[in-house]
């Protein structure tokens, strides 16, 4: 605006200076011409200064970019051998080169790597290239090499077209360049791998693969790209099954049965695993093959050398006490029987032991014939053989099996014009009570063996205490047979208290075993037997109707209006009509869905974790509050944890306990950082101490319950404590408006 007026002034005073000189056409002519002259002038300076502000914020963009990139900007002047770097912080990358020689920087230069980089450099000197362009390793102000990438252009010349400039960059690859070497030495391992090993995207197709693969089944590597998940051999209901394991597991690794090229059947082991991207999720399947053949032809040889007993063609006692040591270090129950023919003897020694080898054989035949499928039958020497049942201490299945062995054993065998009648006496051992180690099991078997045969023909378990602990399990599943028929389990609530308030907040119902004999037995006794039996489901079923038969009472008494918490057990999570069998509850009680809260624990949901979320879903949109009990005992997934539909969070009393020392009351404080941030509300147990409750309090912990407030209680006495809790209320909000 100011240059505008100036122009205009400019020009009206030129024009009348002009016109007080010159008062002919000739001189008018001149004036104009003048006046055209100044005109131009004027808007040549104007648009000069713009052009100058334009470069100089140009110039600041630039810096500012390259200060954001990392690169170092350099101009060399190579005639007398000038070297500036305008924006590198570095020592010894900044100093500024008087010297003449070629690369200017040559002296931090790796000696390996001198000669190619002067060799491309020359090159580009000499008009050969279009660009300059070289990486290599740079001593850094540490003393440490830096691979470095460097880049440049002539970008002045003289007269006689020789360069006088060049300006590039350079930028610090030292992280890239070891990621590529630990790469490029991946690869090379990859390559020479023998397994056959392939990557499939998460569609299951082929993105590429090793030697050892496209050798093994006969594939060219790029002809096969894109192709389809399949294995030689495996059906489509295999490989659908297949594909379905790899989609639900992290890792799986199993064994298969596939094709190779020249049509041989080969066993092999397929390993395959996942590979995420930053959101969770999968991009690819790394899937490696190793060939069994040899080692399962060797292992079968050795098997049958060593692990088979030669007479009756069973597993033998060395093969006994492998498989055996196996299963005791998994975390999971077992049972043993070990049996012993009474009086065997008499008839090797009477008809044979011709006669005698043959009985035996029978015998393994039929009892083999008996035993449940998942179970191992053994003869462990001269007359004596052993069952070991996987996966149960059920004292029911143990005894049917028994009682049925026995029976077996006694019908008579017709042999060689003899009937041969038979009784044998059975040692019963549970794992891991019984023993830590195979050889112990076996000795506590042999004893009750021992024992058993002293009466004969019958079974016995282990010693006095472990067949008291047999038949006092018993007791208790008839008894909790009896009790659910009778009404033996009771209800009772323990308090939720609001830790900032210190109100009510709701209650979990806890069930309790009454008899009227035995009087109360302890929940740490039964829960685990009506587990494994299945009676938890019945047991479970009269906890919620008894639960949501009180609380509609005392929400219609307006006692009480916040939600109940009830256990549900993993059988119970597992039924398909789950959903179904609680609405029915909440209908018959007119119960609101808000006022029922649900608590799983980790073990229940991680099972089959896809599942889980779907019923948790399913029962979410009931209105139905979900809780996840005793968090951090168990897997502790933060990834599933974050997909799980909760609304609270329960710490363990184990955690609250540990408060006491600073690394409890740091993982209590990080687990209730991170209900936090998935927006869950958290609930404490097992309070007993004001300082515990203190500390939560200071963690940020809302609710709490625990013997400090309240142990558990009868329907009767929390309806007591109920009405002590509204007429707290009332005499506080009384006072208040008195005051």
């Amino acid at each position: 605006m100011i240059s505008g007026l100036l122009l205009v002034s400019g020009c009206s005073f030129a024009h009348e200076q002009a016109h007080m000189l010159f008062d002919s056409p000739l001189h008018t002519v001149v004036l104009s011409l003048l006046l055209a002259l100044l005109c131009v002038m004027t808007f040549s300076v104007i648009s000069l200064r713009r052009s100058r502000k334009k470069l100089a914020r140009s110039e600041q963009h630039l810096k500012l970019t390259l200060e954001g990139s990392g690169d170092i900007l350099w101009d060399w002047y190579i005639k007398t051998g000038e070297v500036k770097r305008v924006n590198d912080e570095h020592a010894n990358h900044s100093a500024t080169t008087q010297s003449f020689c070629i690369p200017p920087n040559q002296a931090l230069i790796h000696p390996q790597d001198l000669p190619r980089v002067q060799s491309a450099l020359r090159a580009h000197l000499a008009q050969k290239t279009a660009f300059f362009e070289a990486n290599y390793r740079l001593l850094d102000q540490q003393g440490q090499w830096r691979w470095m990438l460097d880049r440049g252009k002539v970008v002045e010349k003289d007269a006689q077209l020789q360069p006088l400039r060049m300006s590039g960059t350079m930028k610090d690859i030292d992280d890239i360049k070891t990621t590529e070497q630990r790469l490029d030495l991946f690869a090379k391992c990859v390559e020479n791998l023998s397994d056959a090993m392939a990557i499939y995207d998460h569609e299951f197709k082929l993105v590429d693969t090793n030697p050892a693969f496209t050798e093994l089944f006969s594939l060219s590597q790029k002809k096969h790209q894109g192709l389809a998940f399949t294995l030689p051999g495996l059906n489509t209901k295999q490989m659908s099954t297949l594909k379905r394991q790899v989609q639900q597991h992290s890792h799986i690794q199993c064994e298969v049965s596939v094709r190779s090229q020249h049509g041989k059947r080969l066993a092999m082991e397929l390993s395959v695993d996942p590979v995420l991207n930053q959101q969770g999720e999968v991009d690819y399947y790394i899937m490696v093959y190793s060939d069994l053949s040899e080692r399962k032809k060797t292992e079968q040889a050795l098997n049958d050398l060593s692990n088979q007993d030669s007479l009756t063609g069973l597993a033998n006692r060395n093969q006994f006490f492998v498989d055996l040591d196996t299963l005791m270090k998994q975390d999971s129950h077992h049972a043993m029987m070990v049996m012993d023919l009474d009086n065997f003897k008499k008839i090797n020694d009477s008809l044979g032991h011709q006669l005698g080898d043959k009985l035996l054989i029978k015998l393994a035949q039929r009892l083999s014939e008996r035993k449940r499928p998942q179970d191992t039958f053994y003869r462990l020497g001269g007359d004596e053989f052993a069952l070991v049942m996987r996966g149960t201490n059920d004292i029911h299945t143990i005894t049917a099996i028994s009682n049925d062995f026995l029976q077996t054993i006694a019908t008579p065998f017709r042999m060689m014009n003899h009937e041969l009648a038979i009784t044998a006496s059975i040692g019963i051992v549970l794992s891991p009570e019984d023993g830590v180690s195979p050889q112990i099991l076996l000795k506590n078997a042999d004893t009750a063996m021992y024992h058993a045969k002293q009466q004969g023909n019958r079974y016995l378990f282990f010693n006095d205490a472990m067949n008291h602990q047999a038949v006092k399990r018993l007791q208790i599943e008839n008894l909790m047979r009896f009790g659910l028929k009778r009404d033996h389990f009771e209800v009772f609530y323990q308090p939720k208290m609001d830790i900032a308030t210190g109100q009510l907040a709701g209650m979990e119902a806890l069930v309790r075993f009454i008899t009227p004999k035995k009087g109360l037995i302890s929940p740490g006794q039964f829960i685990p037997i009506a587990e494994e039996t299945g009676q938890i489901i019945e047991i479970g079923e009269v906890v919620l109707k008894k639960a949501c038969r009180d609380v509609k009472r005392w929400r219609d008494a307006e006692l009480f209006s916040g939600r109940v918490a009830v256990n549900l057990s993993a059988k119970q999570f597992a039924l398909p009509d789950l959903t179904d069998r609680i609405d029915t509850l909440l209908q018959q009680y007119h119960l609101p869905a808000s006022a029922l809260e649900l608590e799983i624990t980790e073990g229940t949901v991680m099972d089959s974790p896809e599942q889980a979320i779907a019923i948790m879903h399913a029962l979410v949109g009931k209105g139905i509050h979900l809780a996840m009990d005793d968090f951090g005992t168990g897997y502790s997934s933060l990834a599933y944890l974050k997909r799980f539909p909760l609304h609270t969070l329960k710490i363990d009393r184990a955690f609250i306990v540990d408060m006491v020392n600073e690394r409890g009351k740091n993982m209590v404080d990080s687990i209730i950082t991170i209900a936090q941030n998935l927006g869950l509300h958290v609930v404490a147990e097992g309070v007993e101490e004001a300082k515990q409750l203190q500390q939560l309090k200071q963690l940020g912990c809302e609710t709490m319950q625990g013997y400090y407030y309240a142990k558990p209680l009868s329907a009767e006495q929390f309806e007591a404590f109920l009405l002590r809790e509204r007429s707290k209320t009332q005499d506080q909000h009384h006072l208040s408006l008195v005051q």
